[in-house]
């Protein structure tokens, strides 16, 4: 080789070298280490106030536990909550705020119902990732109408399905019905007639109760005159722990049944009496203490209840919903991409919508025809015992 050919050669090599170094020398510069702020609309006061405080304990746990972990590329979360009082105007207006807030990636809503249906069409206005922690299968449902719009609580019809299994293993044919007046209550109704008329079941009576009710006793009177089999409960959990001490008193002494969005805290305090041996459909997680950790993801969800009992003093069942939440925007977030600094909201849509993951909660899995993540699986049949919820059998 010519002694200048050789000279160009090296002289090559060095400049590749040269650029190599540049770049592991300043891609650090390039990687993107802005914050995620993820935007929550909570019920911190009002009718719906102990389930929503409940969300924005869990919320903030998993903030701090991911920020700790170092798992998001360089990248922290940031929270910021606003209380909607529980009323679907007030969440609107918070909704509107988190959209006109460029620093904003995604937001997650709370359980009420119909805050999270009335703002869907503001939602897909602004183009803002949103997971709704309400039940309501109209929050995503239709999916072309609420693309941007998701959902991370128990469905209706896996309820529905999975209660009428139950009711038919402890041979109940007859049962008295009460159920909350709003979406998700309506929904339950219908998802259980159509499997109680597969499995026989007759309902002898239907009644409906309001999240802000404090007396249920005339309706809990009425579904249980003619001594029903069971008394099947599909209210939030206030609603619910009145509506047992009230079959109580009035002598009931069917069986009783209860739909996950009942599910409440794991001690049931002043209902522990009324709810002795009463059947919840609920996630696995609210008992992981009574289940063998064989798996990663059950050994991740007894450290969350751990943590979280540790924390706060007791555990509710509905925190893994708003942990997983967050876990699925950041994940979102950091697999997106895009300009370091800037927010990419179609992004993190479109990594949500195939978004699959072994939550706190159970299995979960999003499609682009199912914006409703948690699958069927994750849920399992829970019994109070002594006080407290426990695995059945």
């Amino acid at each position: 080789m010519s002694p200048i050919r050789s000279a160009t050669v090296a002289a090559l090599a060095s400049a590749v070298l040269a650029t190599t170094l540049t770049a592991c020398q300043f891609g650090g510069e390039e990687r993107d280490t802005s914050p995620i702020v993820i935007a929550a609309d909570l019920e911190l006061s009002g009718a719906s106030a102990t389930v929503g405080k409940a969300y924005q304990r869990a919320l903030e746990l998993k903030v701090e536990q991911l920020n700790s972990s170092g798992a998001l590329d360089g990248r922290r979360v940031e929270l910021t909550v606003k209380d909607n009082r529980s009323d679907a105007s007030e969440s609107l207006r918070n909704i509107n705020d988190f959209g006109a807030d460029p620093r904003v990636s995604a937001i997650i809503m709370g359980g009420c119902n119909e805050c999270a249906v009335g703002a869907v069409r503001t939602i897909d206005e602004k183009r803002v990732p949103t997971i709704a922690l309400a039940p309501s299968g109209a929050v995503t449902n239709p999916v072309g109408q609420r693309r941007y719009v998701f959902k991370l609580a128990p469905n209706a019809a896996d309820n529905a399905a999975a209660l009428t299994g139950e009711l038919r293993r402890g041979g109940a044919r007859e049962v008295g019905l009460l159920h909350s007046d709003d979406d998700y209550g309506r929904e339950g109704l219908a998802a259980l007639q159509r499997e109680f008329a597969k499995a026989g079941v007759k309902v002898r009576r239907v009644e409906q109760v309001r999240a802000t009710d404090t007396d249920v006793a005339r309706q809990v009177g009425a579904v249980t005159t003619g001594k029903p089999d069971a008394l099947v409960l599909w209210t939030p959990p206030e609603q619910a722990s009145l509506a047992a001490v009230a079959a109580q008193a009035a002598g009931f002494r069917g069986s009783l049944y209860l739909d996950a969005s009942a599910a409440g805290d794991l001690f049931l305090g002043t209902a522990a009496r009324a709810t002795e041996r009463a059947t919840l459909v609920f996630t696995q997680t609210m008992v992981i203490d009574d289940v063998i950790a064989t798996t990663p993801a059950k050994a991740a969800r007894r450290q969350w209840f751990q943590d979280y009992t540790a924390r706060f003093g007791g555990y509710h069942g509905s925190s893994s919903f708003a942990a997983d939440a967050v876990q699925l925007i950041a994940d979102a977030a950091v697999r997106a991409g895009g300009e370091p600094g800037a927010v990419n909201r179609d992004g993190i849509r479109d990594v949500l919508e195939t978004s699959q993951l072994d939550g706190l909660s159970g299995p979960i899995r999003m499609t682009p025809d199912n914006h409703s993540g948690l699958m069927p699986q994750a849920l399992t049949t829970l019994v109070a015992r002594n006080g407290r919820w426990r695995l059945a059998g």
